[in-house]
């Protein structure tokens, strides 16, 4: 704690047992760290059983005149003090020289067997001295907090006007609170700590894994936790759906002066962010001209560009990652991306192509885009290496890749290799939405027949084609006959009305077979 006013504690039966003034005399019945308990209130009764009125935190101050006709005095003294105790009360106060001359022997063994502090308070002091003494401690702690909330909300002012607004916005917050705070940005990174270092690492990785899951959610939120034997305070900063970041106290629950300071923090924090998108969106359309300058097949400007801003393009071969379209955090993923930039030069460039980022790394090294992939559950489809003189070729295998995998549901990474493997009628198919109706009225004729007549048209028709259009091929897989088979496909060509010694026949039905599976 970096102030008197923030340091302020609470009013504990320590701190009343010391005012001179009171002549408060203690006895021997709790351990020490019992008078260190802070005092809500100071109350006066002597029912015999106050409880039901009572409230935790309490101190009562009783003259005794509620154990002066027990039988069992014993028995009923001890009973009440149980009470108390159970209750939450945290000090008991004897007013002497009223009832009786000292304070009870019962009450004195009763408190030491509850661990109840017990005190006397001279005739000459006024129960309701006692009283007014803790209501004016307590006053003067609010009043302190309140005083330290509005010099820590100008420090935290004046500290957002320097170069580094939020660095130093950060740094301040924390020497208000005398704590650790780190700013996490939209792609969950550390961007700035005070103090630096502050946090073991084990920790500090727990406490990623926690931020990043509260911007998955991608909802305005604050939380509370315990990590590493710390508590921990998030507060996530912009609008729902369009995190800014997270901003990370180790505090656990603040009081309301410290959540005022906490709010003024996070509301400047998130304006200068808001700022900075502003300036992220500048960047993101300078970045989306380069790429339309590598596709027109003149990388000069961009290599030009780049360099002066960001460090070189990636030294090719290189391979083109194109993003889903509809990846989630799309802000986040930018930010992350810029993070990398920024540390790698040379190593990533990206920037917005239709309906996609395009990121570019070099063909050797693309483990960026496995970060990507698991820290966005982003759909990648990723170009064969290439050089830039080839940059538009591999932007259009990369968008294949991904939308081959989006439509097939493959893995979140498909490889334009891979897609290439499967052939030119599988990409045919796989990439028109029309394929698979018109394949369907194709083969309509046959799938009528069989149901019509038990004949097996279909399964003859897709054998025969499979065998390289062998009869002997196509009988023993089917179990038949040659002539049968014969009989099938001559049955075929009447009900299709087509010819199947045509090569573009059998081209155009493989098609069908293929996009109708």
């Amino acid at each position: 704690m970096t102030t008197s006013a923030h340091a302020a504690a609470p009013p504990t039966l320590r701190s009343l047992l010391a005012r001179t003034d009171l002549h408060l005399r203690a006895e021997d019945t709790a351990p020490d760290d019992a008078l260190s308990r802070p005092v809500r209130w100071v109350h006066s009764t002597d029912l015999l059983d106050p409880t039901p009125f009572l409230s935790e935190g309490l101190v009562l101050l009783t003259t005794g005149t509620q154990f002066l006709e027990s039988a069992d005095e014993a028995s009923v003294v001890d009973a009440y003090v149980r009470r108390l105790s159970e209750r939450g009360v945290v000090g008991v106060g004897f007013g002497t020289e009223v009832v009786r001359d000292g304070i009870p022997p019962t009450l004195i063994d009763a408190c030491r067997r509850h661990r109840m502090p017990l005190f006397e308070v001279p005739y000459r002091t006024p129960f309701i001295a006692v009283a007014r003494a803790n209501a004016e401690a307590i006053a003067a702690v609010g009043y302190a907090r309140r005083s330290w909330a509005l010099a820590a909300q100008r420090a935290i002012s004046m500290a957002a006007l320097r170069p580094d607004g939020l660095g130093a916005t950060v740094a301040e917050l924390a020497k208000q609170l005398g704590t650790w705070v780190g700013l996490y940005d939209a792609a969950g990174e550390l961007s700035r700590e005070h103090p630096t270092g502050g946090l073991a690492e084990a920790t500090a990785v727990a406490l990623h894994g926690e931020i990043d899951a509260v911007l998955r959610r991608g909802a305005r939120a604050g939380s509370s936790m315990r990590l590493g034997g710390l508590p921990f305070t998030l507060q996530t900063l912009g609008r729902g759906g369009h995190l800014r970041g997270v901003i990370a106290i180790a505090a656990g629950d603040l009081d309301q002066e410290g959540r005022g300071v906490v709010t003024a923090v996070i509301a400047m924090a998130g304006l200068a962010l808001e700022q900075q998108q502003g300036l992220a969106r500048a960047r993101g359309t300078l970045r989306a001209g380069l790429v339309q300058s590598l596709l027109s097949g003149d990388p000069a400007l961009a290599r030009r560009i780049s360099r002066d801003l960001w460090g070189s393009l990636p030294a090719p071969p290189v391979v083109v990652a194109m993003t889903d379209a509809t990846t989630a955090r799309v802000d986040s993923v930018a930010e992350f991306l810029e993070l990398r930039a920024e540390e790698r030069r040379g190593a990533v460039f990206f920037g917005r192509s239709g309906d996609g980022l395009a990121v570019v790394v070099p063909a050797a090294a693309p483990d960026v885009l496995d970060e990507l992939v698991e820290r966005f559950d982003a759909r990648l489809g990723v170009s064969d290496a290439a050089g830039y003189d080839g940059f538009a070729a591999a932007v259009e295998q990369a968008r294949i890749a991904r939308d081959r995998a989006a439509e097939r549901g493959g893995g979140p990474v498909t490889h334009f290799a891979e897609v290439a493997r499967s052939g030119v009628i599988a990409a045919l198919t796989a990439l028109s939405g029309e394929a698979r109706a018109v394949a369907d009225a194709e083969l309509a004729p046959l799938a009528t027949h069989d149901a019509d007549h038990a004949t097996a048209l279909v399964a003859t028709l897709r054998t025969w084609l499979e065998q390289d259009c062998s009869h002997e091929a196509c009988a023993r897989a089917l179990g038949v006959h040659r002539h049968t088979v014969r009989t099938r496909l001559a049955l075929a060509e009447r009900v299709l009305g087509r010819d199947l010694s045509s090569f573009a026949v059998r081209a155009e039905l493989w098609a069908a077979f293929a996009a109708s599976s």
